[in-house]
């Protein structure tokens, strides 16, 4: 029988398919539905560093002093943090595989104390969301990409537990950034995390939201990036995320290097049934391949071991519309 099991991040997963953060992940019970649907971890709901200082500066008072306001978000942070706790503690309590918990941050200094009180908890890993444009006229180059290294290092210097950095796009060169995660300490990388998709309603004339859910063509940049970054910087695993829409894909991003998928939209749209469903589709794939196990396959077709051109480095589509004129 053909074995699903994966490590991603020094830990050991029966299936690489993750349920990545989002409100699937908020309560106890519905992880202990997802494991029992097969996940091969949980990513926890995260906790936003600008969710808790906006709600602190909407709760905080005209006649409060600076002081004032400082102490109502010191408040509003360590009640957010205790309800964390809780729900790290039940998870793990009612689920037997991997918990995952998350933060997303901005800022290099919030999260040192949160980090720590996190692995007390029990969580089996720690993930860093750090998703932020960089639109100001006097950005300095590569400072963004420093703030993910800086945050890093800080947290890595309390914690024991992995530390898992989930990317954004919007970076110029992803390999050069997830070389120096490794060098730092990271034990792996998402590729990649999405950003809110903003819309504009022409009836109301009003800003309104895109759709919330990933679309099946955003799984090629993670396709393409995984494929080029597992054969630059092959010492740190790496999960796909974004578009992974059909069991398919899982066995795509392994091939491509990847030791794990992250999935959400897919099971907002197809429910839980879409873990059992893929990690079917996996094992009769590889069965029908002759794979016994993930490592025989994983990065068989990443840019190092793809013959001639590179396919994912190609950025125009050269032959493929040549005949369309």
């Amino acid at each position: 029988m053909s074995d699903l099991q994966t490590t991603f991040a020094g830990l050991t997963l029966r299936s690489p398919i993750i349920v990545s953060s989002s409100s699937l992940t908020n309560s106890p019970e519905k992880n202990k539905r997802l494991s029992d649907a097969g996940a091969g971890a949980i990513v926890l709901k995260s906790l936003f560093e600008e969710q808790i200082s906006l709600e602190a500066v909407h709760l905080s008072q005209p006649e409060l002093s600076g002081e004032g306001t400082d102490y109502l978000k010191q408040y509003i942070r360590e009640h957010s943090l205790n309800d964390y706790i809780k729900l790290i503690q039940e998870s793990k309590a009612q689920c037997n595989i991997p918990i995952i918990a998350s933060i997303n941050c901005f800022s290099e200094n919030e999260w040192v104390d949160f980090a720590q009180q996190i692995e007390k908890a029990g969580a089996d890993a720690l993930e860093i969301n750090i998703l932020a444009l960089q639109s100001d006229c006097q950005y300095t180059y590569g400072s963004f990409e420093q703030r993910h290294i800086t945050i890093l290092s800080r947290i890595k210097k309390v914690v024991r537990i992995p530390i898992i950095m989930k990317l954004g796009s919007n970076l110029t060169n992803p390999v050069a950034l997830i070389n120096q995660l490794y060098a730092n300490g990271a034990a792996a990388v998402v590729l990649f995390n999405r950003f809110y998709q903003p819309d504009i309603n022409i009836e109301t004339l009003e800003h309104s939201v895109g759709d919330i859910f990933t679309h099946p063509s955003d799984f090629a940049n993670s396709l393409r990036w995984i494929g080029i970054s597992s054969a630059s910087v092959r010492q740190i695993d790496y999960a796909a995320s974004g578009g992974v829409s059909s069991p398919e894909n899982v066995v795509k991003a392994i091939l491509a290097g990847a030791s794990a998928v992250e999935v959400c939209s897919a099971i907002y749209k197809n429910t839980d049934f879409f873990i059992g469903e893929s990690n079917r589709f996996l094992h009769n794939w590889m069965k029908k391949k002759g794979f016994e196990h993930l490592s025989a396959f994983k990065g068989k077709l990443n840019a190092q071991n793809i013959h001639g051109i590179n396919t994912f480095e190609r950025t125009q589509f050269l032959k493929y519309f040549s005949s369309k004129e």
